[in-house]
């Protein structure tokens, strides 16, 4: 059935109106009856519909034929030399192309570092002109290298190249790349018996299932593989507390968008125990690309709130405790992404309480920080266009600024 279809049914068991549904919700009746005429609605939204509805979001999902994706045309062509590097023609014989000679391990080791100290700083552009020459790289170090430990070197260095390429196109929103390149790094990492490094790839995937809103999977995944990795708290590295930590983390992001507070609550706890053994942020890009710590923890749980509407629960949270300036001098800051992330929580409970400038001052500080960063995020433009949509009074310079740098339609 489809996704309006199952709404409606949900509803008609439960035997209400689509007047009372909106009631229950806090939702207009225009949205739900939007929702069940099969016109376009927010994730957001059916996160709250399928609370109402006492169900998981996951089931309310379509399951007939999506309509087609309109992609930009220019990322594609912009993207063509990473996908040929990426996924090379292949026939009967391995590669229809002979490995680069004269490939340093550690020239291309230098490159994944120098790359990814530039995805955290914003620099996309960058990122994405040395991906093709670092997975060339990698592959030929592989091709080139001597059965035993040189072997499993450049394994090692090939699974980084790849996770690096996921992550990043898993951030720019091109999926089914994204996921190519991580299953292939956290193969390589597993056959290189680097499991810190596969979780690391774990984690990513689990990112990926979320922005594809595959909430079922990405909460089974983080959940098994989390069971997997799970430390003695007494005799744990802080690289394994780290990863422990982001797995139960990614477990409890999906329980929680997908109507499971229960379930995301105990994750949430068990992430806290991993924050509080480390006792500050853990910060480790080589053997497992992590941040993670009590910061990273705390923001994590606001964002819970942020899921389920609590504005003010957000904003009470957002600048005290652990986040306050004196604990963030004590603990250390979270990644920058994160940190972005908490912020758009930010500017979204603003922007729902009304308070339009301050939305506007969160997303202006983003943009000034990672403004490449910010492009990429579906809930900036929800909120700029819920800003656009409200307002009442003339729009500021600022907010037609940042619609137009977030691509949003006034």
């Amino acid at each position: 059935m489809s996704l309006s279809e199952n709404i409606r049914n949900f509803r008609r068991c439960l035997g209400l109106s689509q007047e009372q549904l909106a009631e229950q919700a806090g939702l207009s009746l225009g949205v739900v009856r939007k929702a069940e005429q099969g016109g376009s609605v927010r994730v957001e939204t059916l996160h709250t519909l399928a609370r109402t509805l006492g169900t998981t979001t996951s089931s309310l999902f379509e399951t007939a034929a999506p309509e087609p994706v309109r992609g930009d045309e220019g990322d594609s062509v912009r993207l063509m030399e990473l996908r040929r590097a990426l996924m090379p023609p292949i026939g009967l014989a391995e590669l229809l192309a002979e490995p680069e000679q004269g490939i340093s391990l550690a020239s291309v080791q230098r490159d994944i570092d120098d790359s990814h100290a530039l995805y955290q700083a914003d620099h996309y552009d960058s990122v994405a002109k040395r991906l093709p020459g670092i997975l060339r790289g990698a592959e030929a170090a592989v091709a080139l290298s001597d059965a035993g430990e040189s072997r499993r070197r450049a394994t090692v260095v090939r699974a980084g190249a790849y996770l690096l390429a996921g992550k990043y196109l898993t951030q720019i929103r091109r999926y089914d790349m994204a996921y190519h390149a991580l299953s292939l790094g956290i193969r390589d990492a597993r056959e290189a018996g680097q499991t810190l490094l596969a979780a690391t790839g774990v984690v990513g995937m689990g990112w990926l299932l979320l922005r594809e809103d595959r909430f079922d999977e990405a909460e089974h995944l983080a959940t098994v593989t989390a069971d997997e990795m799970e430390p003695r708290m007494s005799h744990a590295t802080p690289g394994q507390l780290a990863v422990w930590g982001e797995l139960c983390q990614r477990a409890a992001a999906a329980a929680m968008r997908n109507n499971r507070p229960e379930i995301a609550k105990e994750a949430r706890r068990m992430a806290v125990t991993a924050a509080s053994a480390l006792d500050v942020e853990h910060v480790d890009f080589r053997e497992h690309w992590t941040t993670f710590g009590p910061v990273t923890a705390e923001m994590k749980a606001i964002e819970d709130l942020s899921l389920i509407g609590d504005a003010r629960g957000v904003l009470s949270r957002a600048d005290e405790g652990t986040l306050s300036r004196k604990a963030l001098k004590k603990f250390g800051r979270p990644s920058a992404n994160n940190w972005d992330r908490h912020r758009l929580d930010v500017a979204r409970a603003h922007a729902m309480l009304g308070s339009h400038q301050d939305a506007m001052d969160e997303l202006n500080a983003i943009r000034r920080s990672s403004p490449e960063w910010i492009r990429h995020q579906r809930m900036a433009r929800h909120i700029m266009s819920d800003i656009l949509a409200k307002r009442k009074r003339t729009l500021t310079e600022d907010m037609r600024d940042m619609a137009v740098h977030l691509g949003v339609a006034g």
